[in-house]
């Protein structure tokens, strides 16, 4: 691993483990019957009991993450919890649901960050298995988790093109462009990133691009309605997305051609 692989993965860890932290805070201030900021995707569907374990649950990860104590467990339990989730509570919704874009954007979004979480893992230190061999089959799966739901935000792009124009910041001129852009963005990203060709390039790349969307977007939408949740969340999504970005661009190798 190279030195601008370790920076990446850093700072990418870093950004990832911020926004687990906020989404335990969220689901914490849902338990105790706090009013303005709700869990949101709806990590424990409202229910109290589930909101303190997935509070705990993000806050310790995101300690571990940090400090990479237990960090590759803590990483995996985390995927593997984002997983579930996909599986057991978006799927249904997407199958009877089919043209709600609800569960589209909030179960791809869940399972990139459950992608993101397998390939941070692959990128801490082993305490258990020192070669970490079996982390190499995981993390690759990873990278076509990553890149499914890049395909999905893309395509939403261009089916919501005038919706998601109207949410890009006034001062910017040519908000239809921007939505287009965006969307060929993801399937530029998701391109590289499932075939591993310019697997650094990409994630730098898309990192930026999520770390301007939380700047340029969401910090502004934040402030002005400072108790909405679903606002808060979103904003720390893409956080979480950059955050994954870097982590991928670090830690993904290159499929060499032949």
């Amino acid at each position: 691993m190279d030195g601008l692989s370790g920076v990446l993965i850093r700072v990418g860890r870093l950004l990832f483990a911020v926004a687990m932290a906020f989404f335990g805070v969220q689901c914490i201030i849902f338990a105790r019957g706090g009013v303005g900021l709700v869990p949101g995707p709806p990590w424990t569907q409202g229910h109290i009991g589930l909101a303190w374990i997935a509070g705990i649950g993000f806050i310790l990860a995101a300690v571990f993450i940090v400090t990479q104590w237990q960090g590759r467990l803590a990483a995996n339990l985390l995927g593997v919890c984002m997983l579930l989730q996909v599986l057991f509570f978006y799927l249904p919704r997407l199958v009877t649901h089919v043209h709600d874009p609800r569960p589209w954007t909030s179960g791809f979004e869940v399972l990139a960050l459950s992608g993101a979480s397998f390939v941070l893992a692959g990128a801490l230190p082993d305490e258990v298995h020192k070669e970490g061999g079996g982390q190499v089959w995981l993390t690759e799966a990873a990278r076509y988790m990553f890149a499914i739901a890049l395909v999905v935000f893309g395509v939403q792009h261009f089916m919501y093109a005038q919706f998601v124009a109207a949410l890009v910041t006034p001062w910017i001129p040519g908000h239809l462009f921007w939505a287009y852009f965006v969307g060929v963005a993801f399937f530029a990203a998701a391109m590289c990133i499932g075939m591993g060709r310019k697997v650094r390039l990409a994630g730098i790349l898309l990192g930026v691009m999520f770390l301007l969307f939380v700047v340029l977007l969401h910090i502004p939408r934040m402030a002005a309605a400072p108790h909405d949740g679903n606002e808060w969340t979103s904003g720390f999504i893409a956080l979480a997305c950059g955050g994954a970005s870097f982590v991928l661009a670090g830690a993904l190798p290159e499929k060499h051609r032949g």
